[in-house]
């Protein structure tokens, strides 16, 4: 039989059909998953929780109370109704501390003590104290790009439009009172009035310098699945290596071991075995190389070994599972479901608010999502439980439970029809024997 050319192996359509379908639909799912997700996170923008903090204890003015801080809220509220981009939260700031500490909310606006005895003494006719300047109304807003850069932007710039708002429309009630007065102001007191209030902006949850601000454990998470899924790879290649199943080309020289029939529960037994190993091994070294080499800022280094070496490990159970039962479109497979469905809803660096429907959707199975907020949880808020750590527990078990039942069931369901993956000596003889007889009979 002659030997197949290069010419003639590209001359066949077959080759050319199956690789192209698979490249286009790759290459179109990736493209519409990673720039579908991302591609109008303003015009997506539903619900960002913002914390509104009204600290505003009221004033004096002209015999009677006021309280600016409540008109301040009143007008975010009455302006919220018709935009439904943000949810203004308004809580203490005690309680807005907490929300900013465990990544509920991406940012926060808030109204100090003194906010209406500052203004009010902007209008008031009594001069300042001899040697005392007057303290300027102010507003803070606060970031936290422990949260997500994107999420704490759009907080920051939200609660910025919203106090510079505030501050027109007070400065508005400052220059009618000053009117009424009948007291001429100079242009430049005209123009302080008209924009009182002073607009500070702040980190409400400090991350380190060596954070990469407030993206160190999207990246960390991200690096154990994808270490999960290459071991589980390299799992997969030697266990059927050592099995016979394939061969090994070390450069110019081709290595096969004698085939070994088993069935397919075992083989994948031993695969999730070892991939188990491997999980320690490369958990134990990602955590070396970020924290011990790269100096990157992390604390709760047992619980964070603890946590990579089990993201790995389910990971790779759970790929090694899709290969036992797909085989090749398994790998394929795995890519889909754990870097190109995972990266854009994982609400990483596009906060879940300002996704489409149908990625939010996904990031409630997806794991990468459940991987980073654990992630964020041991990095930037203490491995505090309800900052995403239990979620992403609870997860990973189910994760794994499902792993195993699938990729057992699925292989025993082959064993159990005769599907072996080689046929064994004796299925062997039976098939020959069977087609020998075959023209015989005939």
């Amino acid at each position: 039989m002659p030997q197949p050319t290069p010419p003639s192996v590209l001359r066949r359509p077959r080759l050319w059909i199956g690789t192209g379908l698979i490249a286009a639909v790759v290459s179109m799912l990736f493209a519409l998953l990673y720039v579908g997700g991302n591609v109008n996170p303003k015009g997506n923008l539903r619900d960002l929780p913002v914390a509104l903090v009204n600290a505003d204890s009221g004033a004096d003015a002209g015999g009677r109370q006021v309280n600016l801080g409540d008109q301040v809220v009143a007008g975010i509220q009455k302006a919220a109704e018709g935009d439904k981009s943000f949810d203004w939260q308004v809580v203490s700031r005690e309680e807005a501390d907490k929300r900013l500490g465990r990544g509920k909310v991406f940012g926060a606006l808030v109204i100090p003590k003194d906010f209406s005895a500052t203004v009010t003494a902007l209008a008031s006719p009594q001069p300042a104290p001899q040697g005392k300047a007057a303290t300027p109304p102010t507003l803070t807003v606060l970031t936290n790009q422990s949260a997500g850069s994107i999420g704490s932007s759009m907080s920051s710039q939200a609660a910025q439009k919203a106090a510079h708002a505030a501050s027109a429309q007070i400065g508005q009630e400052l220059l009618k009172q000053a009117a009424a007065q009948k007291a001429p102001l100079p242009t430049a007191a005209q123009l302080k009035l008209a924009d009182p209030v002073t607009v500070t902006v702040a980190d409400g949850h400090p991350v380190g310098s060596r954070s990469a601000m407030g993206l160190s454990a999207f990246y960390y998470a991200l690096v154990l699945v994808v270490c999960g899924m290459l071991g589980a790879n390299l799992v997969n290649s030697q266990v059927d290596t050592a099995l016979g199943y394939l061969h090994t080309d070390y450069g110019p020289v081709r290595k096969r071991e004698p085939v070994q029939h088993t069935s397919r529960v075992r083989t994948l037994a031993v695969g999730m075995a070892l991939m188990l190993g491997m999980a320690l091994v490369m958990g134990t070294l990602v955590e070396v190389a970020t924290v011990g080499i790269l100096d990157m800022d992390a604390s709760h280094l047992g619980l964070l070994w603890i946590y990579s070496v089990a993201t790995i490990a389910v990971v790779g159970i759970g790929s090694l599972a899709l290969f036992a039962a797909f085989g090749t479109p398994g790998m394929l497979l795995a890519t889909i479901v754990f870097v190109a469905m995972a990266v854009p809803s994982s609400g990483a660096t596009v906060p879940l608010q300002a996704l489409p429907g149908f990625f939010r959707t996904l990031s409630e199975f997806e794991p990468l999502r459940q991987i980073t907020e654990g992630m964020r949880a041991i990095l930037y808020y203490g491995a505090q439980a309800d900052a995403g750590l239990t979620r992403a527990w609870a997860s990973m078990g189910i994760a794994l439970v499902a792993a195993l039942v699938f990729g057992f069931a699925v292989t025993r369901l082959y064993d159990r029809k005769g599907l072996h993956r080689i046929p064994s000596p004796a299925d062997v003889s039976e098939t020959a024997a069977l087609e020998a007889a075959a023209p015989a009979a005939g």
